[in-house]
């Protein structure tokens, strides 16, 4: 399931919900229950859209990780893979369109970039195809883009431009790991996807190095923390998002 598709169903469940209490109500206007039901669904989404509780809930995803440093870097050939988050294409008049990333793709490339300085001039795989729609711009591109604007040679990235899910981006990545003799290398994803990902890789025989992404979220006023917010619910979803795509994965046998 994409993030995109989780929204939708967060919405629509929410959506839902509500429908089904106000039906509810209007058939039985006396019983408690359908009030009941409202408030507790008013109650569970205003919970999920709070920040702190995600972060809370989401600790076994995160836990055990830690910052990349230099006594991190793996020996022999230097490569760093970089795993997408998400973009979208904007289309204007004519031919114009720009491709911009989400908050959690852009906190990947910022670490990808910070991890790259750390390295000894490493090649970096930019791993993340195009989203569904008419002349959308693969993800790869996106982020390269972002790479060359906080200062990463263009001739040092390399581009995996077809993958849609996780595991399409370890099988395509371990093919160009391959060819560049490499099975150990640093794989950068959000702390949240970071368990998912290292799972699916090594499934693959490699032998990746976790560096986690800063959360983006952590850099805004600390009072939000506690706040329903958008970007609360969006959180929300990328944890149910890697619960369900753990659950998933290991079903498949593909973890």
């Amino acid at each position: 399931m994409s993030q995109a598709l989780a929204y939708a169903v967060s919405v629509t469940g929410l959506l839902l919900g509500l429908l089904a209490g106000v039906v509810w109500l209007y058939a039985m206007p006396s019983s408690r229950a359908p009030r009941r039901w409202l408030t507790a669904v008013l109650v569970i989404y205003l919970a999920f859209s709070v920040h702190a509780i995600g972060t809370i809930t989401s600790w076994p995803l995160r836990r055990g990780f830690h910052p990349f440093s230099a006594a991190d870097v793996p020996p022999g050939r230097s490569v760093i893979v970089l795993l997408g988050a998400g973009s979208r294409t904007i289309h204007g008049s004519g031919t114009n369109k720009i491709s911009v990333l989400n908050l959690a793709g852009a906190a990947r490339v910022i670490e990808a970039a910070r991890v790259f300085r750390t390295m000894d001039a490493p090649w970096i795989v930019s791993s993340g195809g195009a989203a569904v729609g008419r002349d959308m711009v693969p993800e790869s591109e996106t982020m390269k883009t972002a790479l060359i604007q906080l200062g990463v040679p263009a001739d040092r990235i390399l581009l995996e431009s077809t993958s849609r899910i996780t595991r399409d981006q370890a099988v395509l990545t371990a093919a160009i790991l391959r060819d560049l003799g490499v099975r150990s290398f640093v794989l950068v994803t959000s702390d949240l996807h970071m368990r998912r990902a290292l799972a699916t890789f090594r499934h693959e025989g490699l032998q990746p190095v976790p560096a986690v992404a800063r959360d983006p979220l952590d850099s805004q006023w600390i009072g939000l923390e506690w706040l329903p917010t958008q970007q609360g619910m969006e959180f929300a979803q990328e944890i149910a998002h890697e619960y369900v795509g753990l659950a998933w994965y290991k079903v498949r046998g593909w973890i």
